[in-house]
């Protein structure tokens, strides 16, 4: 089925050249582009190698098979609906949303199609692997969570983004942006749910290079108490000195911790109280979900490209009727805006925020 997708791309910048590269890797072709206007529509056809630039969305979505949508926040939620009203799946970028109301309003509008949201974290070989040890019972009952997702592209002053600006990326900024994938990972990897979060957010920079009277937060800090009865503290920020993009996971079970780092993602630490050990993405020691993910002999490594390539293909093997395993779809995504949201709420009440159960 992939080899015959004919995919278009919304947006002209970083995630639009991942996404082609993944979209290519997958077996599809690269049939048309949109971008903020005509010129640079045929712009970015020419520097990603797609067919052909279009001047509208209306006019792309009649060309192709499935639909990427990589524009900014703000724009996500109305172009994933029209997408979706013209009868195409699409994978959006996250967050899906800028709103609970409008990720419910695509959750709904995606019925019957495929739709995904690319939480590609998931798609290491060793997330899957650490995955299975806990669902196995390996790992004992799951007590405790450390994580955090730390970067460091806003840490002066003179660094800017139009992920600053409320209007262009919603409410939250840091913890929408990569504390999205970070809470994603843990309720993923654990097979639990948060249900309360308590949090405090900081604005380190009011004023940048191009924008003024900012409010959305570099850095945000949360207690979690889960469904299963763990406890848990994330860092995420994007003003960590050297740290380029540090997401780390540490899960304590009864029985066995298990600990990843994406910047690292060749290794799984299984700490143990007496002979813990490090597991390498080696097909022939992993589970089979692992196992399957792995595209290269171990020794050979695997990264960031490779996880994404492994989700677009997921996507397409869907969209061909398949039921890939681990695929985050619209419901992960609309549940990734309500724990941003709870974060938000929370420090902005000092209280403690419960999470609906609801998916």
């Amino acid at each position: 089925m992939s080899a015959a997708l004919r995919v278009g791309i919304v947006g002209g910048g970083f995630m639009a050249a991942v996404h082609s590269r993944a979209a290519r890797s997958a077996g599809a072709t690269l049939a048309g582009v949109v971008a903020s206007s005509p010129e640079r529509s045929q712009q970015v056809a020419g520097e990603l190698g797609i067919e052909r630039g279009f001047e509208s969305l209306e006019e792309l979505v009649d060309n192709v098979d499935v639909v990427h949508v990589c524009t900014p926040n703000a724009l996500h939620a109305p172009q994933a609906l029209a997408v979706l009203e013209a009868g195409l799946p699409v994978v959006c970028e996250k967050p899906l949303a800028t709103t609970v109301a409008d990720a419910e309003q695509l959750v709904q509008a995606a019925s019957g199609l495929t739709a995904a949201v690319p939480f590609v974290y998931r798609f290491h070989p060793l997330v899957r692997h650490a995955r299975s040890r806990i669902a196995s019972g390996a790992a004992g009952r799951v007590l405790s969570i450390r994580g955090s997702y730390l970067q460091d592209w806003m840490l002066e002053s003179s660094d800017d983004n139009w992920r600053v600006d409320a209007a262009a990326g919603g409410r939250s900024r840091a913890f929408a942006d990569i504390g999205s994938h970070l809470i994603d990972l843990i309720e993923f990897v654990t097979g639990d749910r948060v249900t309360r979060i308590a949090s405090t957010a900081r604005t380190f920079f009011d004023d940048r290079a191009q924008h003024q009277a900012i409010t959305t937060e570099d850095a945000a800090a949360v207690v979690l108490e889960t469904a299963g009865g763990a406890i848990g503290t994330l860092l995420v920020s994007q003003t960590a000195p050297g740290r380029k993009n540090a997401l780390t996971l540490e899960i304590a079970g009864s029985a066995e911790s298990l600990g990843f780092e994406q910047e690292h993602p060749e290794t799984l630490w299984v700490g143990k109280r007496s002979g813990s050990l490090i597991v390498p993405r080696d097909a022939d020691q992993l589970s089979p979900d692992a196992a399957r993910l792995c595209t290269v002999p171990a020794g050979h490594p695997q990264g960031y490209q490779d996880a994404f390539n492994a989700f677009v293909g997921d996507v397409y093997a869907a969209v061909g009727g398949a039921s890939p395993e681990g695929l985050p779809r619209f419901d992960d995504g609309l549940r990734a805006v309500r724990l941003t949201d709870a974060v938000m709420t929370a420090s902005e009440t000092a209280r403690w925020v419960d999470v609906p159960a609801v998916t």
